[in-house]
């Protein structure tokens, strides 16, 4: 993992201290919230619309953004389409998997996403 500071600055350069023996506490503490920031879970889910279509996004709390669909502060494309029900989640182990994996949805033809929504439960997700 890479540690970036403030340029210029020597506060997270290796080998560096500070005068108080501190240095190597507040390394750690930035280390674990570096690693508490990177590891937060992401889901990719999908949507069905009132008028059937379906909409793919991407959240890190899935019943709030939903909550969002339907209250009208969505996406653009479910405010009109509301209200919403979940058919869909995946977790993704970061953001930008999450991101990947939802382009590679909406790249699926509609058969094939109702084929991946019909093969999987979201007991539990509404």
């Amino acid at each position: 993992m890479t540690r970036r500071g403030v340029a210029g600055s020597s506060r997270w350069a290796a080998g560096s201290s500070r005068s108080d023996g501190r240095g190597d506490e507040a390394r750690r503490r930035y280390s674990a919230a570096c690693v508490i920031v990177t590891q937060a879970a992401w889901f990719v889910y999908i949507v069905e619309c009132a008028d059937g279509t379906l909409y793919t996004g991407i959240a890190s709390d899935v019943r709030r953004r939903v909550s969002a669909h339907n209250a009208g502060t969505g996406a653009r494309y479910t405010r009109g389409r509301g209200p919403v029900r979940l058919v869909y989640v995946e977790d993704c182990p970061g953001r930008s998997a999450a991101l990947r994996r939802e382009h590679e949805i909406k790249k699926l033809p509609t058969r094939t996403k109702r084929g991946l929504v019909a093969s999987t439960l979201t007991r539990g997700w509404e």
